[in-house]
């Protein structure tokens, strides 16, 4: 059975007075997620068992889209997590905990983008913290749909991944910068975005990026280029890395704003654009190639994506 509780004060997000009009302001928002793989009659199945949650942060019923496989178990267990305000304002202190237990099979995504809305007058940042672990012989798929930040935006988006030996993480982060299409570019703001994965405590990939529009790397053809769209995709675990960038670099569509490379065992596709139809297919193909040759089962699209 599934828990679904809120969060006690210790493990609450401290949260300020809404009213503030300093750095302290905070409208804290949290969840916790929890898959656990068990055994039943009809095969092994994971279940979410556990879903704490603070403020406005929620998750739809699991749903179990997928075929089982040879052996008998169930396919990933799909959660749709919910955020009913749409987009992050400021003062707003989001925390996104997921934690796949061992030999778990997870794939987590959201019903639409996640905006970043203009900071107020005094200029209060918001913050979304994510944190992603992964058991031995568990395997998460995190496939939020993309993040837009509007103009005049300021915060600190973070994603942390932790995963033991065996476990499996396929992942992607899409951020379009303004909306161009209203005629209203990406022309001031600051935003900081931060990622680090570990394996068995070993950090195999850190990095930090700053994102301002004044800046010259945010220009500069060595930088930014001024490119309004951006997108990460990762995929840790696989069994055979050359072997995937060649299925990429065949299949997914050509294009110079994409590029794909491997570094201590995480391969990374990076694109970097002005269309956030071309990131979004780019990634969605990329994640069609490397599901099989991952996880051993082929992609199931979440019906969410289709509404």
């Amino acid at each position: 059975m599934t828990v679904f509780e809120p969060l006690s004060p210790q493990k609450a997000c401290p949260l300020a007075s809404g009213h503030r009009f300093d750095g302290e302001r905070r409208w804290a928002a949290s969840i916790d997620l929890g898959f656990t793989r068990r055994d039943e009659p009809a095969g092994p199945v994971t279940r979410l068992t556990r879903a704490r949650h603070q403020g406005p942060l929620r998750v739809q019923r699991p749903f179990y889209p997928e075929p089982r496989d040879a052996g008998g178990e169930a396919g990933s267990c799909h959660v749709y997590l919910l955020h009913p305000p749409g987009g992050l304002v400021s003062g707003d202190a989001l925390s996104i905990g997921v934690q796949v237990g061992q030999g778990a099979r997870a794939l987590v995504t959201t019903p639409a983008a996640n905006k970043l809305y203009r900071a107020d007058s005094h200029g209060v940042a918001w913050t979304q913290h994510t944190s992603l672990s992964v058991a031995a012989g568990g395997e998460l798929e995190w496939l939020p749909q993309e993040t837009i930040a509007f103009d005049g935006s300021r915060g600190v988006q973070s994603t942390e991944i932790a995963l033991e030996k065996e476990a499996r993480c396929l992942g992607w982060e899409v951020l379009a910068l303004g909306r161009p299409a209203g005629e209203l570019p990406f022309v001031s703001g600051h935003l900081e975005q931060r990622f680090a994965l570990t394996r068995d405590g070993r950090p195999l990939w850190h990095e930090r990026q700053l994102l301002d529009p004044t800046h010259t790397r945010f220009s500069g053809r060595w930088g930014q280029g001024g490119a309004s769209v951006q997108a990460t995709l990762w995929a840790v675990g696989l069994d055979d890395e050359p072997a995937a960038v060649d299925v990429l670099r065949e299949v997914v569509p050509s294009s110079p704003r994409w590029a794909v490379t491997v570094r201590q065992g995480v391969l990374l596709l990076r694109y970097l654009g002005d269309e956030r139809n071309e990131a979004w297919a780019i990634c969605q193909a990329a994640w069609a190639q490397l599901r099989p040759l991952l996880l051993g089962r082929e992609a199931c699209v979440p019906r969410i994506w289709m509404t």
